[in-house]
């Protein structure tokens, strides 16, 4: 036990001294400071183990308070303690060794596999969504959490092991024998041919393996289809590696260009990144799709590629993540990802929407309000601003997403029904062709009620505090027939908000059906087909005097439309 608490006490000992790292006078004052809190931190771990009425796991409650300290400066400075070393290079890789596999746990107990990826051991074992596993070897992991089962799915590459599985229409589990295998996930899920000539790559993530992903893509689009202009899509990708973003920007300006510089608190790291090698093309028409969930990298291609005015955006405002993080080796082969430094981008705006570094009196955090952001301007003079993410020229709004959709994404009730609609359709149409039908919603929807399908609405519980709020006030003993008929409208009713959200529910519903039969890339190439932001980029890049007049300054781009 004296072993293990001075193995914490030296990793938080490490942590805190993170804080000191300060040049000239600041770091002279905090070095008391520091001194002074590791020593109460020290004596008051010390005094609860030794001293509290039940027994303490030392390492747990250290990690809460590690995790606590951490979580108080920023959702991206994380710690990984060496058995969880291997998510962070998941992170900057993509790869482990494992089965190849999203699994979930239900709530009422057990692990599920949810999603096998093609051509990994899961998939090729014929594992299939809707599975639970039973037991890893000759461990039972019927009550183990799905942490756990992670774990002990990874491993190795090339090691054996055996799962039992059972399927829910199988009667009796079976075993399954699979070799654990080096897990890539390929970053360029898709690439392909839309409309006349136009190529389309889309990039879930940035590891160091995206930019040559891209490179490949690309080559092979400009050599065999010879398109014309071409469309890279970022939606829904979280960031990753700066380095990478800074390759692909490079692929399409020329070499020297600066992509990227970061600034932070000990000015001796700030970095200029600038394009690395000579360019493939740095004339060819481009559009770059993002979205709200387009971050951090993703904003570095979308942001540098608009303020060298290279390529239209098409779709939403992104996120905006405009820290960076480095790892940090820790004590007893650990890590911590620590945020370091802003980054910003050729026009010399910070796209950091989040303010961490003043929160509320409740340790809330704000996002900067437009009226406060800042005008920049692009290589030909088009405004632009900081403080919000990436604002694209051509936005087009997506429908709110209603809570409901958020269960039913989230509950097995998607997952089940599929697994039973799969058995009675052993082939379906391509990913190009197939549609949910009309017949298939509807049979949603009596299999949602059959199962007792429940969700939660903000409004309804909004409604509540608003009664109990009125009640305290005396505004309800008057009347209280306003608040009767709204609730009565907010009331679950799941036949109506089936049908309400009748559009989005089937799209959910194609989603998860092609992700069984043709995984992730047949349910991106599915959903292109109705795309709106996919046929405004379309629509731009076919008309070069709309394309053109769009990266022209304000000026310049009015005078040539009236000419």
């Amino acid at each position: 036990m004296y072993k293990q608490r001075k193995k914490i006490i030296a990793l938080f000992s490490w942590l805190l001294l993170l804080g000191s790292v300060v040049p000239g006078q600041a770091q002279k004052d905090n070095r008391f400071e520091v001194s002074k809190n590791l020593d109460i931190f020290n004596a008051l771990v010390k005094e609860v183990e030794m001293f509290y009425v039940d027994s303490v796991d030392v390492e747990k409650t250290v990690r809460r308070g590690i995790d606590a300290m951490l979580g108080g400066l920023d959702p991206y400075t994380e710690y990984y303690p060496e058995q969880e070393m291997d998510k962070l290079k998941f992170m900057t890789t993509g790869e482990y060794g494992g089965i190849g596999s999203y699994i979930r746990e239900r709530k009422e107990g057990g692990v599920y596999i949810i999603e096998p990826f093609e051509g990994m051991p899961a998939a090729l074992a014929g594992l299939k969504a809707g599975d639970r596993i039973l037991a890893i070897d000759t461990v039972d992991v019927t009550d183990k959490p799905s942490d756990e089962v992670s774990a002990l799915l990874k491993g190795v590459p090339n090691t054996k092991m055996v799962l039992k599985i059972q399927s829910p229409y199988d009667k009796k589990p079976r075993e399954v024998e699979l070799v654990r295998k080096q897990i890539m996930e390929n970053q360029v899920t898709y690439y392909g041919v839309r409309g006349d000539g136009v190529g389309y790559i889309y990039l879930k993530g940035f590891t160091d393996k995206s930019a040559q992903e891209v490179k490949n893509a690309f080559e092979d689009l400009k050599k065999n289809y010879h398109i014309k202009s071409l469309i890279l899509d970022l939606r829904n990708n979280g960031g990753g590696l700066l380095e990478s973003a800074t390759q692909i920007v490079g692929m399409f300006v020329p070499k020297g260009k600066e992509v990227v510089s970061t600034k932070g608190k000990i000015s001796q790291w700030d970095r200029t990144y600038r394009t690395p090698g000579e360019p493939l093309d740095t004339v060819i028409p481009m559009a770059v799709l993002i979205n709200g969930a387009s971050a951090s990298a993703a904003e570095i291609v979308s942001g540098s590629l608009q303020d060298m005015d290279r390529a239209v955006l098409v779709g939403q405002r992104s996120f905006g993540k405009g820290l960076v993080q480095s790892p940090r080796e820790l004590p007893y082969n650990g890590s911590v990802k620590v945020t370091m430094s802003k980054y910003y981008i050729p026009s010399g705006r910070c796209i950091q929407q989040m303010d961490y570094s003043h929160r509320k009196a409740d340790g809330s955090v704000g996002a900067i309000p437009d009226s406060l952001t800042s005008v920049f301007y692009t290589s030909k003079g088009r405004p632009v601003r900081d403080g919000g993410g990436i604002t694209p020229d051509f936005k087009i709004e997506e429908p709110e997403t209603p809570t409901m959709m958020f269960y039913l994404m989230t509950d097995f009730i998607l997952t089940d029904f599929v697994a039973d609609w799969s058995q009675k359709h052993k082939k379906i149409a391509s990913p190009e062709e197939f549609e949910v039908t009309d017949e298939d919603f509807e049979a949603f929807k009596q299999y949602a009620k059959e199962k007792n399908f429940t969700y939660d609405r903000q409004s309804e519980k909004l409604l509540k505090n608003l009664k109990e709020v009125a009640k305290f006030e005396g505004y309800m003993d008057n009347d209280s027939t306003l608040f009767n008929s709204l609730e009565a409208k907010l009331t679950p009713d799941l036949e109506r908000d089936f049908d309400r959200n009748k559009d989005q529910i089937k799209k959910l519903l194609t989603s998860e059906i092609m992700k069984r039969y043709y995984f992730q890339k047949g349910e991106l190439i599915n959903s292109l087909k109705d795309d709106d932001v996919l046929d405004k980029a379309l629509e731009v890049l076919g008309d070069p005097a709309l394309y053109q007049r769009t990266l022209e300054a304000p000026e310049k781009a009015e005078k040539t439309a009236t000419l």
